[in-house]
């Protein structure tokens, strides 16, 4: 904020001359597009974000400024076009819709957005518009320019040890989930797993007695073959307990065909994991089966009846509900 005062002077005639000027408020006093980045690489498929921000005085004399149309636009000469209403970026052109933050977001890249983006703001103010040049140029390629850095490793203790850090470079953005392959005289190089992220479904708030699945991923060459999980990071499991409810499900699904096999598989869930399955037929004391899967081949009436799986691990021991099959023409399976 400025503040003027207010003099008063006396001249030689007797005549007193007030020189009196106003209190002018000035904020923002520049007109500006500040870009975060002014050259981006990015892949043909993926999505990019070229962001920015733009200020404008908030006050020209005694009248307000407010920002009326905001466009970014690719073609420059005297017809302005805004990007959002040309056919080609229809449905990919998103817009945070921010004060002041003239970002925007284009997904599924085609090469031919390859160009030089440019914001321009227009305000109520008389020639109060304003065009940040030269914008963004945007470059999309189809595969990435990778370069390898080498970097000498610290962690030699030996004076005659020599480590070297490779790390392999690209001047585009690349996706998170991009997948890099080292290779060494056309051999692929083994890695040592990455990090492991993990995933909760279903994601927000859980429900007390619902199922949670917790997924735990790594990228490595060759690929994780097992995974351990952990407790508040003790060096044991998270829980040993018995098998929980097993489900049971059919192949072929739907109906089956006299005459035909039918497939019963029994799984469970438990910790420590379930060492044996069981199948049995309701009324009948001895088991039908052992073993995850049940198959039932040259199906007929006889085999008709309530069916279900015991599944036992070391902790104990658990049934699934019963299954009926059903003769009527052809053989159904209702759960």
């Amino acid at each position: 904020m400025r503040t003027a005062t207010t003099m008063s002077l006396t001249s030689a005639s007797g005549f007193i001359v007030f020189l009196l000027s106003v209190t002018v408020v000035q904020g923002q006093n520049e007109w500006g597009v500040t870009y975060t980045s002014t050259q981006i690489c990015a892949l043909k498929g993926s999505t990019v974000d070229m962001s920015c921000t733009y200020t404008y005085p908030q006050w020209i004399g005694s009248h307000v400024t407010t920002v009326e149309e905001t466009f970014w636009f690719i073609n420059s000469g005297i017809n302005l076009v805004d990007l959002k209403t040309k056919s080609e970026y229809k449905y990919r052109v998103h817009f945070p819709y921010h004060k002041n933050d003239c970002s925007v977001r284009i997904s599924d890249l085609r090469q031919s957005d390859s160009a030089q983006y440019q914001f321009r703001f227009i305000t109520n103010q008389p020639g109060g518009h304003y065009t940040g040049s030269p914008g963004v140029t945007l470059t999309v390629t189809e595969r990435p320019d990778l370069q390898v850095h080498v970097t000498r490793s610290s962690s030699c203790r030996n004076s005659n040890c020599v480590q070297v850090e490779l790390k392999c470079h690209s001047s585009c953005r690349l996706p998170d989930n991009y997948k890099y392959t080292w290779i060494k005289n056309r051999k692929e190089i083994w890695i040592a797993p990455t990090v492991p992220s993990v995933s909760f479904s279903p994601s927000g708030e859980i429900i007390e007695g619902s199922s949670v699945t917790l997924t735990c991923t790594s990228d490595a060459n060759p690929p994780v073959t097992k995974y351990t999980w952990y407790k508040r990071g003790k060096n044991q499991l998270q829980s040993r307990d018995p098998p929980r409810l097993p489900s049971v499900s059919v192949s072929p699904s739907g109906q089956i065909v006299q005459g035909s096999s039918v497939t019963l598989t029994c799984t469970s869930d438990a910790n420590p994991p379930v060492t044996k399955y069981t199948w049995y037929k309701e009324d009948e004391d001895s088991p039908k089966a052992s073993g995850q899967n049940f198959t039932i081949t040259d199906f007929r009436s006889e085999h008709s009846g309530n069916y279900y799986c015991e599944a036992q691990n070391s902790r104990g021991r658990q049934n699934s509900t019963s299954h009926l099959l059903v003769l009527s023409g052809t053989l159904c399976i209702y759960f």
